[in-house]
């Protein structure tokens, strides 16, 4: 690609994400904001400083638009075999700038109200135990539970399944496909062929919709409209709001799920204060999302000018040039030294300053966060208190992570759901 070999001096970031935290300190230790390179020798800012970042989240100078903004995109350099492809070439409100992403995110939250999240309370419920259940019957015999598998992902995907009308039998295809955006080590043909798939699973949802439209956000963002202009979502829009909605509408709950049962089952003085009620669930559900954003570097921003930094409270004479990408890496500054003090990368559900940038900042905050938020605020309780001598089944240094720069996970996160009665041969 054509900015390939611009600077030296990058951070390669690495596709797999193998040490996303190792790799956030060294981005934090060049200071507020650093040139990084990304698959493909794509060159672009990582912004780590709390401050500065929310600084540019909220700076109308900053696009999230490519094709008025990055001139890589606009010039065709950007392949359609690029890792990142998907992440900017939808046309949605993740991808949208200034008027534009205001009207898409309207007909979105036409469609996404606080009621209707709100009423999906009692299923979520539902759903969680129904897991649970089923979790006690594959641990009878003592044999380790993927929680990831078995109750990190199963929720958050059946709920969004459920809310917007897809098939229960497409849940294990779309599973497959989420997974592989999200995987920023893939190949070009797999970059290709997920591209494919993702587009044939919602169009065939659409279609269905548009035939028999039901109780469903497909349904109401096919209906919705725009009050002023009386304009509906293009199809293309249509398509990839779905493709933003449905996908990142599943994974990050599910990195926040694991991760806190993780951060609780390796810090069990963490737990011990939740179980003595003095820390409550919301504390475990923002220090984790704090201290483990499940989603630790978000592509991409534009600046539509230069900008210099020095005015913005970060480096003097420091300047992002016009057309620069910026990467938000969201995981280093949840543990930025300079905000949460020398112990940031400490889990503490009682720390006094929990705020974080998890769930984005400024215009394009994330409309999923309340029921992200009331997923896991339904499954962890119930989870520790169904299992309340859970603990991991292999040491904490032998979890993998998700191949992902993006996505903050664990691969698996094994467990024995009972070791102290079925030790005792219960």
């Amino acid at each position: 690609m054509g900015q390939q070999g611009l600077s030296q001096g990058s951070i390669v970031i690495d596709p797999a994400g193998r040490d996303i935290h190792g790799e956030a300190a060294r981005i934090r230790e060049r200071g507020p904001v650093t040139r990084v390179e990304l698959p493909d020798g794509v060159q672009a800012w990582a912004v780590s400083n709390t401050e500065l970042l929310k600084r540019l989240l909220t700076d109308p100078r900053v696009s999230k638009d490519p094709r008025q903004h990055w001139p890589a995109w606009i010039n065709g350099e950007i392949s359609p075999e690029w890792p990142l492809f998907t992440w900017v070439a939808v046309q949605n409100m993740f991808t949208a700038y200034g008027g534009e992403h205001k009207r898409l995110r309207t007909l979105v939250s036409k469609a996404f109200t606080a009621r209707r999240t709100a009423a999906l309370q009692p299923r979520v419920e539902e759903i969680t135990k129904d897991l649970l259940d089923r979790m006690d019957e594959a641990g009878r015999g003592g044999e380790p539970v993927d929680l990831r598998e078995e109750f990190c992902y199963p929720l958050p995907i059946r709920v969004i399944s459920e809310l917007f009308g897809l098939p229960e039998e497409k849940g294990t295809e779309l599973r497959a496909i989420v997974d592989s955006i999200f995987h920023t080590a893939a190949t070009p043909e797999e970059v290709t062929d997920t591209y494919t798939r993702l587009y044939a699973v919602m169009s065939e949802l659409v279609a269905t919709k548009r035939e028999f439209p039901g109780d469903d956000l497909t349904s109401g963002l096919i209906a919705a409209r725009d009050d002023e202009g009386d304009t509906r979502l293009s199809e293309q829009e249509l398509l990839d709001t779905l493709v933003l909605m449905i996908s990142a509408g599943h994974e990050t709950t599910v990195n926040l799920i694991d991760n806190a049962i993780h951060a609780l089952l390796t810090h069990p003085e963490q737990l011990a204060l939740v179980r003595a009620g003095t820390a409550s669930w919301d504390d475990v559900i923002e220090e984790t999302l704090r201290v483990q954003a499940p989603v630790a570097s978000l592509p991409l921003r534009y600046a539509v000018e230069e900008l210099a930094l020095g005015e913005l409270g970060g480096p003097e004479g420091m300047v992002i040039g016009k057309g620069d990408a910026i990467l938000a890496s969201y995981a280093a500054a949840g543990r930025d030294p300079g905000k949460y003090g020398k112990d940031a990368g400490r889990f503490d559900v009682t720390r006094v300053d929990k705020e974080h940038l998890a769930f984005g900042h400024g215009v394009h905050f994330c409309l999923g966060a309340p029921l992200g938020r009331m997923e896991a605020r339904i499954a962890l309780p119930a989870l520790f208190e169904r299992f309340p001598d859970l603990q991991l089944a292999i040491a904490d240094d032998e979890l993998s992570p998700v191949e992902s720069f993006i996505s903050n996970g664990h691969r698996s996160l094994p467990a024995r759901l009972d070791p102290v009665r079925r030790d005792a041969g219960a």
